[in-house]
């Protein structure tokens, strides 16, 4: 499958100049939108102590945050498309600021979810979905490229932020480094302003007619039906109607019920093993740092010409692949078997998220990518919300690590062996279905039989000239005694 057609109404994307200040700008808001709820994990276990709460209970910090960072998908985008990403950036920074220095006064569990969860989901998801919908806008031929190096993001400030959040615990307690935390996140203001909007070509003057000859009224009319498209756009459920977009649909809400458990409880599973702290916490910088690579990687492997067209199947491979290393760290007992883990992880979790949104503008398109993103990310907060809770009730039952690893590890493979399954079924219906379009008589021959005979007698008559014309060629002496008679 190609890459989507540029957008008919707008330009034809840069793909390239400014573009690439974009791709930083949404590569600083996007690494805080996604390192934010891993990272803080680093303070769970100071937390827990200090409000005596239980693993469920502490999960459900990150599980809420990243929740309503999905949930809040439609609003975002119709933020977005009415005032641009720009604005919306720059305002979810200030509220990531915000949510964390009060949460820095918490004194109870309950604030912690109010402040943490929902105001700085908030502002995640602002950052989230106005960087991916300006890379939209600003790329198509090397989109996947841009899309690696953004989510990149991601990876980069997870490998920063773990080691300085440990060190930060250690100097100030929780409270302390959240209250620092909130003032470095306001970089992702000036990461907004770098998110310059394009300026939409010039319109025609209301005179004359268009190119293609409409008349101002039915400008107006285009005009009217686009304002309709927008009004629709914060939940658009037509989009069930496409087989690919359930498709993906369904293999994404899998994976995203087990992606994040394991990076909640990744550093107390390893001090449950006899690890220290400083070096638990350095197990989620070994996989930022191989995340790092891999995301533009994926990207520049998934913009070849050869993997382009199949970028779902190479999807669905990431999933898998990550689900069998979930699968395998309960047999990881030593530190150096840990840290293989982490390298293992950190490829499959990059290479997913690499692709996540990629295969989802492949579907879709430029135009329909806003909305789509929206209404998966809002399907998407309900594995979300449950994922990491469920993991940690796992824990306060059996007292052990591993079966929350075979939950998540499960849910994942199956998940992306179904995607692999039904894109093949998919791909192979969308060939039957063009090829039956392609063999479908023509109407008018049907309806009409003696047209349908004229032509075939209008064919041998051609076919008769063409013969005397050949002859006559051959022959120039028998030519000018048909001109003479």
């Amino acid at each position: 499958m190609g890459p989507a057609p540029a957008e008919v109404v707008g330009h034809k994307p840069l793909d390239g100049g400014w573009g690439w200040m974009v791709v930083l700008g949404a590569h600083i808001s996007i690494g805080f939108a996604y390192s934010t709820p891993k990272a803080l994990s680093i303070f769970f276990k100071a937390i827990q102590e200090d409000l005596d709460a239980s693993y469920s209970e502490i999960a459900w910090i990150s599980s809420i945050m990243l929740a309503v960072m999905y949930a809040g998908g439609p609003v975002s985008s119709v933020l977005v498309s009415h005032f641009g990403s720009r604005p919306i950036v720059m305002v979810g920074g200030l509220m990531c600021a915000v949510s964390m220095v009060t949460a820095s006064f918490g004194s109870s569990i309950v604030y912690l979810y109010l402040s943490i969860g929902i105001i700085g989901g908030c502002g995640l998801c602002f950052n989230l979905n106005a960087s991916l919908t300006i890379i939209s806008k600003y790329f198509l031929t090397k989109r996947p490229l841009a899309n690696g190096l953004a989510m990149a993001g991601s990876p980069v400030f997870l490998c920063v932020l773990a080691p300085v959040n440990q060190f930060l615990l250690g100097q100030f307690g929780w409270r302390g480094s959240l209250l620092i935390l909130g003032g470095v996140m306001l970089n992702s203001c000036v990461a907004g302003a770098l998110m310059r909007p394009i300026t939409p070509p010039p319109v025609p003057s209301s005179g004359a007619p268009t190119k293609n000859g409409d008349q101002p009224d039915k400008r107006n009319t285009k005009m009217k039906q686009r304002c309709m498209k927008k009004a629709t756009k914060f939940v658009d459920l037509t989009f069930f109607n496409d087989r690919g977009f359930v498709i993906y649909l369904i293999g994404n809400v899998m994976y995203i019920f087990g992606a994040y458990a394991p990076i909640v409880f990744l550093s107390a599973y390893a001090i449950s093993q006899g690890v220290e702290e400083y070096s638990a916490a350095y197990l989620l910088s070994i996989m930022g740092f191989v995340d790092m690579f891999v995301r533009p990687g994926t990207g520049l492997l998934a913009n070849s010409k050869w993997i382009r067209a199949r970028v779902q199947y190479l999807f669905s491979f990431a999933m898998i692949f990550n689900g069998t290393c979930h699968l395998l760290c309960p047999l990881m007992k030593s530190y150096p078997l840990l840290v293989a883990y982490a390298v293992f992880f950190g490829m499959g979790f990059g290479m997913v998220f690499a692709l996540i949104f990629e295969c989802l503008m492949d579907l879709m398109g430029n135009q329909r990518f806003p909305s789509a993103v929206g209404l998966v990310t809002i399907i998407e907060c309900f594995p979300m919300l449950l994922g990491p809770p469920a993991a940690g009730f796992l824990v306060d039952i059996f007292g052990d690590y591993k079966y929350l690893f075979f939950m998540c590890g499960g849910v994942i493979v199956t998940g992306g062996l179904f995607l692999f399954i039904m894109n093949m079924y998919n791909y192979h219906m969308l060939e039957k279905e063009n090829l039956g379009k392609t063999r479908k008589p023509n109407p008018t021959s049907l309806e009409n039989p003696d047209g349908a005979n004229n032509s075939e007698e209008q064919m041998e008559l051609n076919e008769t000239k063409g013969t005397e014309t050949n002859t006559a060629r051959e022959d120039p002496g028998l030519e000018r005694d048909k001109e003479t008679i």
